[in-house]
């Protein structure tokens, strides 16, 4: 092999420098954020940037923030929203997407349409309707009121069509002639298809409530059911809004189950997102 044939062309070149700008730019919010947990606070407000500090700040910064407010009710507040909302709309999302993309009836590609025109509603314009309802059932300022509006997901049922478009028919048809029923179908052939999917979906899921800041904002009065959105903006008041060390230790212990849950998953999530884009 020649030496020109090694050497990675000017376009590969430049698409790579691109994206590792891209990168750095995404990334470096998050790498300050560390950088500023781990400092002084009088180093916090230098006039020079500096990314380590001279004097470690550590354990009292995070000691701080979890003595200032109860985070890791915040994180367990999170973690069963998060699970429960995920849960109820893969349970929704498998039978309608194995309907829409499998069963033949009239008007399936009329309901699709409207699965599909359901993604440019956005939250905050039934926002309104969904409070005073839940304030007609009395079930404000709970876990209910966090988990209900988003158990259907029209973009898991999309995501999940896409994807078993993909699966041959013939697997159906083989799983109907042994005797199984549609639901059985969808939860003992489908879904150990559909795990890449699912796992990409759920990250996806999971990042966006567990990062939901406006609607817990709206429902929620009470702090024992706050979740980790509004656990970093309980830091911001009269005692702890200048103390920036504990808030950004408080940020940082707050992201980091994502960053671990996304580590472990990511081969799925790459492997989902693909074979879906395929279909």
């Amino acid at each position: 092999m020649s030496i020109a044939t090694r050497l990675p062309r000017p376009a590969a070149i430049a698409r790579h420098l691109v994206l590792l700008v891209l990168a750095a730019v995404t990334l470096l919010p998050f790498v300050w954020m560390i950088s500023t947990s781990l400092k002084p606070q009088a180093e916090v407000f230098l006039s020079e940037i500096r990314w380590w500090p001279e004097k470690l700040h550590v354990v009292e910064n995070y000691t701080a923030a979890f003595a200032k407010a109860p985070l890791l009710r915040f994180l367990l507040n999170g973690a069963v929203v998060t699970a429960a909302i995920f849960v109820l709309q893969v349970a929704v999302a498998l039978p309608a997407a194995y309907a829409l993309a499998k069963l033949r009836f009239r008007g399936r590609q009329t309901v699709f349409a409207l699965v599909l025109f359901c993604v440019l509603i956005p939250p905050q314009a039934i926002a309104v309707p969904l409070f005073l309802l839940f304030h007609q059932l009395g079930i404000l300022d709970s876990y209910a009121a966090l988990i209900v509006p988003f158990t259907i997901s029209v973009f898991g049922i999309f995501l999940m069509r896409q994807f078993f478009l993909g699966v041959p028919d013939d697997l159906v048809d083989a799983a109907r002639m042994d005797g199984i029923s549609e639901v059985g179908i969808v939860w003992r052939v489908m879904l150990p298809t559909a795990i890449p999917a699912v796992t990409a979906f759920g990250i996806f899921s999971v990042v966006a409530h567990w990062n939901d800041y406006f609607w817990p904002l709206i429902v929620l009065n009470s702090e024992p059911l706050f979740t980790p959105p509004l656990g970093v903006a309980a830091f911001r008041n009269a005692e702890a809004g200048t103390d920036y060390g504990p808030l950004m230790a408080a940020a940082t212990v707050i992201i980091a189950p994502l960053v671990v849950a996304f580590l472990f998953a990511q081969r799925r999530f790459i492997e989902g997102i693909a074979f879906t884009g395929l279909k």
